[in-house]
């Protein structure tokens, strides 16, 4: 019996290699698009918040598409939802490129747009894919750790590929970043080959006859959002995705004009970097500290590091990567551990007590990913007005309410609700 076992989990070898790259793709197209406001602002003379649009337009696509990802994940199966997933984010890299050619800001933001709805349903199948393909338990956990960290390689790769493809932020083009457009649809492509001329076992699927059911039950009277510490925690999932990707983009597009894209790429991606770093010290002392202790600690160490850089005199000047920059520009990749384990705790702590509630929870966190990108558009129009590092203030007010959420706010004080 453990044989059969070991070859039926041997013969899914190649859909879990490719669910790895897909985990890659998601933080790899994802910062594609925060990684190109530098040449957007360039190319169509924007300011700083329309050069975020990109990544606003790439988010936005998360409230559209979070709930109904899920439905299509339980209905279809794990396999036609990723068929699914990677023929839209075809799509959306590949209208992106248009763009260059059309020199169309609208077409690009289009493009983002589509690409998310790809992101999204990517997010929304690949962890459990992952575990039912390892057969669940440890070995299913073990590849989740092992996709989140081919996920953060793709989150540091983006800003530092796409920086050295500019070169000059003068002459930034769309079509600069072509080979790494390139990159995303190759892989998507042959994830798609595989996944298609692969069976994957699908246990969670839903038959017709258990829709039909659950269509019979009674509608509950309850729901996700009768939980305060739920809903405050949806609130801090919003803020917590904003900054994560507000404080690259703004130190991108600070840096790339101070500077050149080129480092400004390496700054990011040592930001990035740092997050995967924290997300490998977040498991490794996870059994020890607590879900509100982890949050709090470092939701403080964020907002001790964005205050430095906030606070360090203008002319303060530091050598990196052979090249002069601001003092301020030290702290800000150093964010990366700041921000790195905070999804994870947020979530423990929001859905704790939640029970049977925890499914549509889950898809309701999916829809306030587009904090990602509403709160970049809003920092880099105060760094229109005020100067790019007085916007980082909008970071510490964003971090001391997830300060306050893992205080207090993450209570559940609605213990009268039943759950099972």
């Amino acid at each position: 019996m453990q044989n059969n076992q070991t070859i039926s989990r041997k013969s899914y070898a190649l859909p879990i290699a490719m669910m790895f790259a897909l985990l890659f793709l998601i933080a790899f197209v994802t910062n594609l698009a925060g990684s190109m406001g530098v040449i957007l602002k360039n190319q169509f003379e924007t300011s700083n918040a329309v050069s975020q649009l990109g990544t606003f337009a790439n988010f936005l696509a998360y409230a559209f598409m979070g709930v109904p990802a899920g439905i299509i994940l339980k209905r279809k199966g794990y396999k036609f939802t990723s068929l699914l997933a990677i023929a839209v984010g075809i799509a959306g890299v590949g209208i992106q490129c248009l763009s260059g050619v059309a020199g169309s800001f609208a077409v690009y933001v289009a493009g983002a747009f589509v690409a998310g709805f790809s992101m999204c349903m990517l997010n929304v199948v690949a962890m459990p894919m992952l575990n039912t393909l390892g057969g669940g338990g440890n070995k299913g956990n073990s590849f989740i750790q092992f996709g989140n960290t081919f996920n953060s390689v793709g989150g540091t790769i983006t800003p530092i590929l796409v920086g050295y493809l500019v070169g000059d932020f003068a002459t930034a083009q769309i079509a600069d970043a072509y080979p790494a457009m390139y990159i995303a649809m190759g892989v998507f492509a042959l994830a798609f080959v595989v996944i298609a001329l692969n069976k994957i076992p699908e246990p969670h699927l839903q038959s017709a006859k258990e829709r039909e059911d659950e269509k019979k039950q009674p509608k509950d009277k309850y729901s996700p959002l009768s939980f305060r510490h739920f809903v405050l925690g949806a609130i801090a999932i919003f803020f917590y995705v904003g900054i994560e990707n507000g404080i690259p983009n703004t130190a991108n597009l600070y840096i790339s004009e101070v500077v050149n894209p080129a480092v400004a790429g390496s700054v990011i991606g040592v930001y990035w970097f740092l997050m995967m770093c924290g997300r490998f010290i977040g498991a490794a002392v996870g059994s020890f500290i607590s879900s509100k202790n982890m949050l709090a600690g470092v939701a403080t160490l964020g907002i001790i590091l964005v205050l430095c850089a906030l606070l360090v005199p203008d002319t303060a000047q530091i050598n990196l990567f052979r090249a002069e920059l601001p003092l301020s520009m030290l702290f800000i990749p150093l964010c990366g551990l700041a921000t790195s384990v905070m999804f994870g705790g947020i979530f423990n702590l929001s859905t704790e007590g939640l029970g049977k509630y925890t499914p549509v929870a889950s898809g309701i966190y999916m829809a306030l990913v587009c904090g990602g990108g509403v709160i970049p558009v809003l920092q880099n129009y105060l760094a229109d007005h005020f100067g790019a590092v007085q916007s980082y203030w909008i970071v510490v007010l964003c971090l001391l309410y997830i300060l306050w959420y893992a205080l207090s706010g993450c209570k559940n004080v609605n213990k009268n609700i039943p759950v099972d």
